[in-house]
């Protein structure tokens, strides 16, 4: 252990120096967490926001026949990453009053199972969740602009021309506002009267994955296995993906620019240490120290730079998190542990890669040369 102790030594005889380079790797480490962070926070939360409260795979005919509502559970007894398997009845219907109409987009199924979907249950402004014989739940955009909320009554008209009131029993809010105007969820049965279904009969199959980005594998394997389309949210929303992407690798750009800096500013450091500390480790070789034990002690001068740096990165790094969440901003940061922990093993492995070129140079000084040159 005699490296570490000249090498804590080293760091001592020059605090102010040694300050420097722990409060560099600190910032660079912070930024890290922070940014990285930032940006996988904000992806989840696109994320939840396009995908989070619909199926991200839909199997059903593309001609818009009806398939049946066994093909639910053979699905999910088929793939283990289904979390749920929904069958509905989708139907376009008309809503008008004196001086306008608007089209609807209406989907029918059983309340607890359109839960595991959309999450209506949690998004209530008004009213109660159910969907009881001739209950509707309608979005807060449309209840807006035709005035009607819970327990009032509205008429639609239904394909085949017939009219059906329905009463209002919640208003929900998706958070979008196509959907908070034109989406409406009815129970099973009205929809399937209105559809001429029997029971067993469904327009599609709504699936969600406990994995989203695995519906790119899974819905060619269900579609083969039904012999129905099925429709993958990737496809329909490649704009969103691209996106992320561009956001993942800005992120990581930005990521590995700072480490850079970090690893430019520990080497450099070392470097004048290095030369500064020429005659005391011309000495130290002279008494019988060899090239290894010389270069060690510049290790361990980095994995103390790295340690006291790294750890000082991550508490100032919960402390922008911290910071962050003042802002009048809709999401939060929410830092994840296995991030937090790779982010200190880079930062570490950083320092110590710098401590390379000064522990060379070292290891090639001649004792002799240093004595004779003072």
């Amino acid at each position: 252990m005699l490296s570490l102790k000249i090498a804590a030594r080293f760091l001592k005889s020059s605090p102010g120096q040694s300050a420097l380079i722990i409060a560099g790797i600190a910032v660079g480490i912070a930024t890290q967490i922070f940014v990285g962070s930032l940006i996988t926070s904000l992806q989840a939360d696109l994320l939840d926001a396009a995908v989070g409260s619909s199926p991200h795979i839909t199997l059903r005919l593309s001609d818009g026949g009806t398939i049946s509502t066994y093909f639910a559970d053979d699905a999910t007894t088929r793939e283990d990453l289904i979390s749920t398997a929904v069958p509905v009845r989708t139907l376009s219907a008309i809503y008008a009053n004196e001086s306008e109409s608007v089209p609807l987009s209406v989907t029918g199924g059983d309340a607890a199972e359109l839960d595991t979907i959309y999450g209506l249950s949690g998004k209530l402004a008004e009213g109660s969740y159910r969907l009881d014989e001739g209950d509707a739940l309608v979005g807060t955009r449309f209840a807006e602009e035709y005035g009607v909320g819970a327990g009032d009554e509205f008429e639609m008209l239904l394909p085949g021309g017939t009219v059906a009131t329905f009463t209002v029993s919640g208003v929900f809010d998706l958070g979008q506002g196509t959907a908070n105007e034109r989406f409406v969820f009815v129970d099973a049965a009205s929809a399937a009267d209105a559809l001429g279904m029997t029971e067993n009969e469904c327009s599609a199959v709504q699936i969600q994955l406990t994995d989203p980005f695995a519906s790119s594998e899974v819905a060619p394997r269900l579609a083969d296995a039904f012999g129905v389309e099925a429709v993958d949210w990737q496809e329909e929303n490649e704009e969103l993906l691209s996106g992320l992407a561009a956001q993942s690798g800005s992120s990581a750009m930005i990521q590995v620019f700072v480490l850079v800096a970090v690893a430019l500013g520990i080497a450099s450091t070392l470097a004048i240490s290095a030369v500064q500390k020429t005659r005391q480790i011309g000495i130290l070789k002279a008494i019988g120290m060899g090239d290894a034990a010389a270069g060690r002690i510049f290790l361990w001068q980095a994995a103390l730079l790295g340690a006291g740096g790294t750890l000082g990165g991550i508490g100032l790094g919960y402390a922008l998190i911290a910071l962050f969440s003042l802002a009048p901003v809709p999401f939060s940061i929410r830092p994840e542990p296995t991030f937090i922990a790779i982010s200190a093993a880079i930062g570490i492995t950083v320092a110590l890669l710098s401590s390379i070129i000064p522990a060379r140079s070292t290891s090639r000084l001649d004792p002799i040369e240093v004595i004779q040159n003072g």
